[in-house]
């Protein structure tokens, strides 16, 4: 199988999106993990004064996330999918909180502009056509000083993080996946991680966009070699 991009990496979330909440609230530490990462962009004040930008929202687990690190924050929250989109925005959240359907590439056109002075992006790079491009893009809409977090499954580099990976996989993932009728975007998962970046390289590509600060930070417990938050600040 060829991996999904773009409009049909958006169609196959649209279709999983009925089912896709009830799938990870089954995942160990899945909301756990990206509270922490949203933690780690150490926003002061609760976010206070600020505009962040979540990329990549989904159905909304990453914005509750962000919004739990940063309750006083404005936060724009966008995402490709307009049904992972609606299902998210049909949730309970504070005024400060709003939805926009849109591609990354297309936020402008969307009508989303900087400056932010964070953004948050989990399960997003590894799912972009051009992640270089897409890291640019990011930057050019930070304020000087503006904190980067990705959360992202990104293999440590180690033969067992592949190992394990794999049997998560091939073990658990396609067998939910074929349930919900999404066996062909959970079969993607398991090949757009192992055919990534490693940790290592995308902290890496992170330095090369102009990032500055940048620190790779591994989960704790079974998520370690398998999931991390990278963390950077703009020039």
């Amino acid at each position: 199988m060829t991996l999904l991009h773009d409009a049909e990496l958006s169609a196959a979330s649209g279709h999983a999106a009925l089912t896709y909440d009830r799938l990870v609230a089954v995942n160990p530490g899945y909301h756990a993990h990206l509270r922490r990462s949203a933690r780690r962009l150490r926003l002061s004040r609760g976010g206070a004064g600020l505009r962040l930008l979540d990329l990549g929202c989904g159905t909304g687990a990453s914005t509750a996330a962000l919004l739990a690190a940063a309750p006083h924050a404005e936060i724009v929250a966008v995402d490709a999918s307009a049904g992972m989109l609606e299902r998210a925005a049909a949730k309970s959240w504070p005024a400060g909180v709003s939805f926009v359907h849109a591609p990354v590439e297309r936020l402008a056109e969307a009508g989303v502009a900087g400056p932010f002075g964070g953004a948050f992006a989990a399960y997003l790079f590894r799912n972009v056509t051009d992640p270089d491009r897409t890291l640019a893009l990011v930057r050019s809409l930070l304020a000087p000083g503006g904190r980067i977090g990705a959360h992202e499954y990104a293999l440590g580099g180690r033969a067992v993080d592949r190992a394990v990976w794999t049997a998560v996989c091939k073990g658990i993932v396609p067998p939910a996946g074929r349930l919900a009728g999404d066996a062909d975007l959970y079969r993607h998962l398991w090949r757009g991680v192992v055919e990534f970046d490693t940790a290592s390289a995308f902290g890496g590509r992170l330095r090369r966009a102009g990032f500055s600060d940048v620190r790779v930070l591994p989960m704790p417990g079974r998520q370690t070699g398998i999931t991390h938050t990278f963390v950077g600040r703009s020039r």
